[in-house]
């Protein structure tokens, strides 16, 4: 009777763990750890469904150019109010990365090597544009933050207030600044962090997601078109001051052709965070993914369907057993859904395709979040 006992015992103990890990995973990893980049506004529908998968966060652009197009207008927060609400609604935190400049604040200029985009001169570190970027911070923490006009307008909605502000976006690409500099980049970070702080001292201020190794900083242009991860915060630290007190976090988009590559990636950006004396600093890792495309010779980006599935859980595994190690905060899918001509996988990053279907890799990042599909 014991042994029989022992048997049974044995055999339920392998059915748990069998049915379990998912959940005990998710238990084991930060708040809000699990997000995900919309390329278009999801529907009430949609962020339930992605709620229920285990999504915590989403990641979303306050575009100031969108918002305050003239100078000296009022902000126009509707589009930004939807979408905060719906999310709201949907249990889902927010984290706005905060980015853009209106012409009025920064001429436009063709971007160098793609004349038929435009991306601002520089960023807005001096005159006219400082005082509107300051303005314009001040005014997000005013509308969303913990003593938010949108949390006492709409009493019916959960209150989940804005307290984690990322700066830019890939200020070390050309695409969003047209002449990438760091020390621009560090003022801007010191600039955000007072406008910011004068709103609720309880704000944090995550770095932009900086683009890991984009082609275009390995070739000698003059200006730089684009700067390693790694060479561009180094710069930020040595030639911007005060700095380090200045941010709660660092964020890195690793985009390359396999996961494995992680691992080079991100320790390299940690051995600048402790050659500056700045190794407790946590790791937002704010963009990674791959696109459902066939595979094709000129897109590394590209796995097919399966494919992506299996570089988001080669990712997601490394991400996860190294996630104390590495200091890794938070961690964000590029992209919910795909979007046509934005990008050179764009049209296929998303976790669902066309009518909001999921794709293999919806299943397999449910699996770590201990959702439900």
């Amino acid at each position: 009777m014991t042994v029989r006992l022992r048997a049974c015992i044995a055999a339920l103990a392998v059915v748990v763990a069998l049915l379990v890990p998912a959940a005990a995973q998710a238990a084991a990893v930060p708040t809000n750890f699990w997000g995900i980049v919309p390329q278009a506004a999801p529907t009430e529908e949609q962020l339930e469904r992605l709620e229920a998968g285990g999504v915590q966060s989403l990641r979303v652009a306050f575009n100031w150019p969108a918002v305050q197009a003239k100078q000296g207008a009022a902000p126009e927060w509707a589009e930004v109010d939807l979408f905060v609400k719906r999310a709201a609604s949907a249990g889902i935190d927010v984290l706005p990365f905060v980015t853009g400049a209106p012409s009025w604040a920064v001429p436009a200029v063709p971007v160098p090597g793609a004349p038929s985009l435009r991306a601002p001169s520089h960023l807005p570190v001096s005159g006219v544009g400082k005082a509107g970027w300051a303005g314009f911070l001040k005014a997000a923490v005013q509308r969303y933050g913990p003593n938010g006009t949108l949390w006492a307008e709409n009493p019916a909605v959960p209150k989940r207030p804005i307290r984690v502000w990322q700066i830019w976006n890939e200020p070390n690409f050309k695409y969003f600044a047209a002449h990438p500099n760091p020390v621009e980049y560090g003022k801007l970070v010191k600039a955000s962090y007072t406008a910011l702080k004068s709103a609720d001292p309880g704000a944090q201020v995550i770095l932009a997601g900086l683009y890991s190794r984009p082609i275009e900083a390995i070739r000698d242009y003059k200006p730089p078109r684009a700067y390693f991860a790694t060479d561009f915060l180094e710069q930020m630290y040595k030639k911007t001051p005060g700095v380090k007190s200045k941010f709660n976090g660092v964020s890195l988009h690793p985009y390359i052709g396999r996961y494995s590559g992680l691992t080079s990636n991100i320790e390299d950006l940690r051995t600048v965070l402790k050659a500056n004396h700045d190794a407790g600093k946590g790791l937002w890792i704010t963009e990674l993914g791959w696109s459902s495309k066939p595979p094709t010779s000129g897109n590394s980006y590209a796995k097919g369907v399966s494919g992506q599935a299996q570089q988001l859980r080669g990712a997601f595994t490394l991400l996860t057993h190294n996630m104390a190690k590495w200091k890794i905060k938070r961690v964000y899918w590029f992209s919910v859904d795909d979007q046509e001509s934005t990008c050179n996988f764009c049209d296929g990053s998303g976790l669902f395709g066309a009518g909001f279907v999921p794709k293999k890799a919806w299943y397999e990042y449910v699996k770590f979040t201990g959702g439900t599909p």
